[in-house]
């Protein structure tokens, strides 16, 4: 395993279960389910298929025989016309109807939709646990003042709690973006070389209705309510880009999240998990860098890209299908689900896991509440008889001052001290206390996310048979 390239997403990102969808086991499997499906729909439709073949296929649906496929592969230069021999080896009796009337697209595609939607589950999954431990992290923080920034520059503050549900509100989006997605998946159906089904027609004498029929059958018998109503020999490629930016929509929400728990842990105020033998850097010891929201970040930037691929692949298919859709298909499609799954998983870790520093926090808010606080000073020192004018720019000149005394000196913010010494002003420190309290001014922060937290609690109730999971971040 040392002397040839592995897919990092495999060997250290992606959970089992996600590659365990795209598995070859997973894909052949599931072509030699479709074959059955197929055989089984002309029987019951009156063509000369007997039990006893169908009986032999169910037997070989998952011993795959791989070095026979390959080998036939090597001569044929197919992989679909490999994997019939092989099945036709396995099953002598129905290798004669194996594939009858079909073209490779009938197992290629349809296999490729049954798996996108078996991953598009499983990331419904993920995004749950996700909101699910965020909406934990909120409710907990909903009322912990701090300070919001606009332009990464101290603006009014807001509550901990409204920040982390800024995040679920996007994963939001892209849940019912996933859901819309998942309840509009169609297979390709069984329409033959060109789409027109012509193939199928002539096996059943003409018969229009037993054709429909045929593509009916199969449809529910892989689990599935619709196909789509026209193709040409592949389903739109179309379909492959609107899946894809679902997963694009997730990785852009993630690293948002990611970039904000990067700034944060900067300022010290909350960091994401880290074990007790973990190493944050090989040459300064003492390091604890946000690996996991780098991670997000990296992966997030690899799938909004790969998102591409799709879109220039549905743009450049030539009338009824090119094959230059194909091996670029194969990569594209599993490795941005295996980045999404990776993805998720970090993101639930780290709302799990992440710890808030209160005093850090309360810490900054302390720097920059005097200068909020100016405002209701004015006001209050007005109400007692102050000139406004005056005062106005008494607050403007000491406001000044304390600038300079924190940026040209490092010294603390003494603003407050400068006002109540101010005898213009005619306030104590204490009156001035209880104006400079941070939760006056964070408006309806803790207000909103309990209103928002009642809806995002109505998305989880209607989904609490996914919500428990165990994610492992291997390396």
């Amino acid at each position: 395993m040392f002397d040839r390239y592995e897919n990092p997403l495999c060997k250290r990102y992606a959970s089992k279960e996600m590659q365990s969808v795209f598995s070859d086991n997973n894909k052949f499997s599931t072509w030699r389910r479709l074959w059955i499906a197929l055989a089984e729909s002309q029987k019951e439709l009156g063509l000369e298929v007997s039990q006893e073949q169908i009986s032999e296929m169910k037997t070989h649906i998952s011993d795959i025989n791989y070095d026979t496929a390959d080998r036939f592969e090597r001569e044929t230069r197919h992989d679909v016309m490999a994997h019939i021999r092989a099945y036709g080896e396995q099953c002598p009796k129905a290798k004669p109807i194996i594939h009858l009337g079909a073209t490779s697209c009938y197992v290629g595609d349809n296999t490729d939709i049954i798996l996108q939607h078996s991953a598009l589950l499983l990331i419904k999954k993920l995004l749950i646990n996700a909101i699910a431990k965020l909406y934990d992290f909120a409710d907990k923080h909903k009322a912990l003042p701090c300070l919001a920034y606009t332009h990464f520059q101290a603006a009014q503050p807001t509550t901990v709690g409204k920040r982390s549900a800024l995040w679920i509100q996007d994963l939001l989006f892209d849940l019912k973006q996933l859901e819309f997605t998942l309840e509009n998946m169609k297979l390709l159906g069984c329409k033959g070389t060109t789409g027109t089904g012509a193939s199928f027609l002539s096996l059943f004498d003409g018969d229009h209705e037993k054709v429909k029929a045929l593509e009916q059958k199969i449809t529910k018998k892989m689990g599935f309510e619709g196909v789509y109503p026209v193709s040409g020999q592949t389903y739109s490629r179309k379909a492959d880009y609107y899946t894809l930016s679902v997963l694009s929509g997730i990785a852009q929400s993630a690293c948002k999240f990611s970039n904000d728990m990067r700034l944060l842990a900067h300022m010290k105020e909350v960091d994401e998990p880290f074990e007790a033998d973990q190493v944050g850097s090989s040459a300064m010891a003492y390091k604890r860098n946000p690996m996991r929201s780098e991670r997000i970040a990296s992966l997030a930037r690899y799938v909004t890209v790969d998102t591409l691929n799709p879109a220039l692949t549905a743009s450049a298919q030539w009338l009824e299908r090119t094959l230059d859709d194909s091996a670029n298909r194969r990569i594209a499609i599993p490795e941005a689900f295996l980045a999404v799954d990776a993805i998720l998983s970090l993101v639930i870790n780290i709302a799990e896991g992440m710890s808030v520093y209160p005093n850090v926090i309360k810490k900054h808010l302390d720097e920059e509440l005097p200068f909020m606080a100016t405002e209701n000073i004015l006001m209050y020192c007005v109400k007692k008889g102050g000139d406004r004018q005056l005062l106005h720019e008494r607050i403007r000149q000491h406001s000044v001052e304390a600038t300079k005394k924190i940026k040209l000196h490092g010294g603390e913010n003494n603003l407050i001290a400068r006002i109540a010494a101010d005898t213009e002003f005619g306030i104590s420190e204490d009156e001035i206390g209880q104006l400079v309290c941070a939760e006056q001014f964070t408006g309806r922060a803790k207000e909103q996310t309990e209103e928002f937290l009642a809806e995002v609690k109505k998305v989880l109730d209607a989904n609490r048979e996914l919500i428990g999971m165990d994610v492992q971040i291997t390396v």
